[in-house]
């Protein structure tokens, strides 16, 4: 692909930093190496968004960020300093707030009828008899009922429009309900306009009507409406005095304002009903979140009008898709948006579990990293301290180390509690199906319900990839039936026979229009499942090692051995060449430094045990009745281990997240204060306490060294295996941030343009001098950057061949080496606690030819050279060809 990056450095775009905040440091990336700024998305989201994924119009650039002017001005300075971009787009939902989001509120204005309900994946014929075709807003702070009774509802009128408002939340009112209200004000004002609109109103399609002319005659008369209504209470302040008489009279009656909203397309409800009933599909349990059914080619089309139109200008190389796994047919969907922009760098936002394989069929580079990330830092864990480090976690916790039982039991409880409308949408469907079929019309919706749970809370992977009319693959048809056999050995209350239907209407084994909805439909379920119940539950549960709880990752994998990650590198360079190589997200548990370091604890299991244990017995004093549990607090000894130094702000704002994302002792929908106040209070009680604070300090001491040392063999991994290397904004430095939103926090670009101005006046010996300065990290990434320019054969997908450099030795399984395209040879070391800094006889055999360390300058000819010679400057190293081979 032309476009193909040589790197990109992943910007955070919000208010507070803007798009010219962003052209701002361009120049410093151009001097850093990067070739593209990888932004996140910058179209018009909901207002004060610090993230973009929150879109309400796709239709132009977000104000907030500097609109189009300030989009033109970056593409001026990216232009002058010969880089390109690439784009975060968010094709599979919309955010719906208010009236911020045009398309949401004319579905909300006109129902069915509306020319944007198609857009949105709602299920308009899922809701119950007594509210046909609405759809369910769960966003009251109590029951509907309570709230209307206590007046905190109101109708209000303004520009010849009547709307429903709740505090920050405001509704359109479907002016074919307005009838008896224009008529009563017809009747107190007397105007002949007003009755010619109360009829009129009453004369409007009804909003159940789809398509064709009624509902474009509907969406022409209620125009009209609106803006004579306007007109007349604009120039009459009688009429305009009696439209807010009624006003008035409605909202001081609670019978009269039900009756009002009874006759709306949506019903308002309490925000704990979506975990049960919503009629509409979302981005996980984010109910302002709505799908989109971006399968629709006139949705495609609208959502990236713009995006298509930059990379057709040449301002856009590449584009991140995010979350393709929510959609309907991603397979579809690629091959559209590649047909569209045929010379596009595509990546995709995919989640691999290990051993899974991106779809073949899918027209893209590759994913955006994270089996990489998890694949590079396998690297460092040492395999012979899973045995002690399992012991440890059992005897300090209680808990069994089984993360498979953790991982069911996280699922099924999101599947209940935050994803029950959903599974609730699926079960009616089945029951439909069941209904259909005589061998299984006698199943209760109970046991249909409760067999797509445990379905569901075993399904190995995000997702199948089934379409109608296609083949099932051996990969999909293998998941489902693992998932199906799991839930049969795990759950013998369920009926072998409606498990096998089941595998069988997965599989698209059973024909039907409905059955095949059934399988396409659980497709989106058990994505949102595997994201929340894994990511966000079992993560923060299972604190075996924390470092390899990270997205796309297994605890229960301890370790990646050189041999399975030199195999994993090959296949990447057949298959997919110029995916993007990731260390640190925006989304990541923790940053590649925080791994780094706790990645050494899999090295000196005993000491961390015996730390540990002294720990919580001296610690015991600052612990409640309430809390923590032992659970948490080996998560907390472990994020300080990582994170140190940390605050106590900083610390106290993870926790809050880690223990209401574990959903044990408190969630974000149902806090336990009790808990939460003793987690933080022995968080502080640790962190006022000196002696304490030595000791850790103490322990964290000599693992800061190692840990760099494995943040740059991660970094130059990164920078020379197959693919696009991007670097998350501020990790050119040593970065000790956790999860959302403290990774978030402002990058100093000040300081970082600085350090890198010195590095032309420094040795290596003296930039190793100012490690604590992060100088050792900012060396290597650009000097590695500027070799992928200077030998761009040796890292492309034709000529980028990837060969393993064995070394030979007592110490040889501590080296990782491979080379690129014959030209460059990357070489580090691995578990170097063990290591303790002596390679013994150990050796690298050198293709032969000269050489030269990129890092250090010197230079070397082809053959046995020991390791500590290889590494006695710089802690890894880099070799460039000179010349050709001999």
């Amino acid at each position: 692909m032309s476009a193909r990056p040589v790197a990109t450095y992943r910007l955070q775009l919000h208010p507070g930093f803007t798009l010219d905040d962003a052209a701002a440091v361009v120049p410093y990336l151009a001097d850093l190496g990067i070739s593209h700024v990888y932004l996140s998305p910058f179209l018009q989201a909901v207002s004060g968004s610090t993230h973009g994924y929150d879109v309400v119009d796709p239709g132009r650039v977000n104000p907030e960020l500097g609109g189009e002017a300030a989009r033109k001005r970056l593409n001026v300075a990216l232009a002058r300093a010969g880089m390109g971009q690439v784009l975060d787009i968010v094709p599979n939902h919309m955010a719906i707030a208010g009236d911020q989001n045009p398309w949401w509120w004319d579905v909300l204005e006109n129902g069915p009828s509306s020319r944007h309900a198609p857009w949105f994946d709602v299920d308009w014929a899922a809701a119950e008899e007594r509210w046909p075709d609405k759809v369910l807003l769960p966003v009251l702070g109590d029951h509907y009922g309570r709230i209307l009774e206590a007046g905190e509802l109101q109708l209000r009128f303004a520009e010849g429009r009547f709307t429903l408002h709740y505090y920050e939340h405001r509704f359109p009112v479907d002016p074919s309900s307005l009838h008896d209200l224009l008529q009563r004000v017809y009747r107190r004002s007397g105007p002949e306009l007003l009755g010619f609109l109360a009829e009129s109103c009453a004369r409007l399609p009804r909003p159940r009507v789809t398509g064709g002319e009624p509902a474009e005659r509907r969406r022409r008369d209620q125009d009209v409406i609106h803006r004579l209504l306007d007109e007349t209470c604009r120039d009459n302040a009688g009429t305009r005095a009696a439209v807010q008489a009624e006003v008035d009279a409605i909202n001081a009656s609670p019978d009269a304002l039900d009756a009002l909203i009874g006759e709306q397309n949506y019903r308002l409800a309490w925000w704990r009903t979506a975990a049960e009933d919503l009629g509409y599909r979302r981005f996980f349990d984010i109910n302002d979140l709505a799908g989109l059914r971006v399968e629709r080619r006139e949705v495609f089309d609208a959502i990236h009008e713009l995006p298509l139109r930059w990379t057709a200008e040449g301002s856009v190389d590449g584009l991140r898709v995010d979350h393709p796994d929510g959609m309907r047919d991603p397979g579809e969907y690629f091959r559209r948006l590649r047909e569209a922009c045929p010379e596009a760098w595509i990546v995709a936002e995919k989640i691999l579990e290990p051993g899974e394989r991106l779809p073949p069929q899918w027209p893209i580079a590759g994913t955006t990293g994270y089996d990489f990330l998890n694949r590079v830092q396998g690297l460092f864990v040492d395999p012979a301290g899973e045995p002690p480090m399992t012991s440890l976690y059992e005897s300090f916790t209680g808990e069994p180390a089984d993360c498979d039982t953790v991982v069911v039991a996280s699922k099924r409880q999101v599947l209940r509690e935050l994803l029950g409308s959903e599974l609730h949408r699926l079960t009616s469907l089945f029951v439909l199906i069941c209904e259909r079929h005589r061998r299984h019309r006698d199943y209760t919706r109970e046991q249909l319900h409760h067999v797509l749970l445990e379905v569901a809370a075993r399904f190995p992977v995000y997702r199948t990839y089934l379409a109608r009319g296609a083949d099932v693959t051996e990969a999909d048809a293998r998941y489902i039936r693992s998932a199906i056999e799991q839930a049969h050995a795990e759950a013998p209350e369920l009926d072998a026979e409606l498990l096998d239907f089941l595998r069988a209407l997965l599989s698209l084994e059973v024909e039907g229009e409905q059955e095949s909805e059934l399988a396409l439909r659980f497709q989106q379920l058990t994505g949102p499942a595997m994201a929340k119940g894994v990511e966000d539950t079992a993560f923060y549960r299972f604190h075996r090692l924390v470092a390899l709880n990270e997205v796309g990752g297994a605890p229960d994998r301890f370790g990646v051995s050189p041999a399975d990650f030199h195999r994993a590198c090959r296949d990447a360079l057949e298959q997919h060449p110029d995916a993007m190589l990731a260390t640190s997200t925006h989304d990541t548990k923790r940053s590649e430094d925080v791994r780094a370091r706790l990645l050494l604890l899999s090295e000196i299991p005993q000491d961390w045990g015996r730390t540990v244990e002294k720990w919580r017995k001296r610690n015991a004093r600052y612990r409640a009745s309430t809390g923590p549990d032992a659970a948490t607090e080996y998560l907390i000894y472990q994020t300080l281990v990582g994170a140190w130094p940390i605050d106590p702000e900083r610390l106290c704002a993870y926790l809050e997240k880690a223990v209401r994302e574990a959903k044990q002792h408190t969630r974000w929908t149902r806090t336990d204060p009790d808990y939460e106040h003793a987690v933080m209070n022995f968080a502080r009680g640790l962190l006022d306490d000196r002696a304490f604070v030595e000791a850790l300090e103490a322990f964290v001491r000599p693992l800061v060294a190692p840990g760099r040392v494995n943040s740059l063999a991660q970094t130059l991994i990164r920078c020379t295996a197959p693919g696009v290397p991007d670097t998350y904004q501020g990790t050119e430095l040593w970065d000790l941030s956790l999860v959302d939103p403290d990774n978030r926090r402002p990058v100093d670009f000040r300081l970082r343009r600085e350090q890198l101005a010195r590095l032309d006046v420094l040795s290596p010996a003296e930039i190793l001098e100012r490690a604590d300065e992060g100088l050792p990290k900012l060396w290597l990434l650009r000097e590695a950057l500027a070799l992928r320019r200077r030998r761009p054969g040796a890292f492309g997908a034709a000529d980028g061949s990837y060969q393993p450099v064995a070394a030979r030795g007592p110490r040889a399984d501590h080296a990782v080496a491979f080379l690129r395209g014959d030209q460059v040879l990357t070489l580090v070391p691995r578990l170097i606690l063990g290591l303790a800094d002596d390679w013994q006889d150990t050796v690298l055999p050198l293709p032969p030819g000269h050489w030269r360390n990129v890092l250090t300058g010197e230079d070397l000819e082809g053959g046995d050279i020991p390791l500590a010679d290889l590494l006695a400057a710089f802690p890894v190293a880099l070799l460039e060809r000179v010349g050709e081979p001999q």
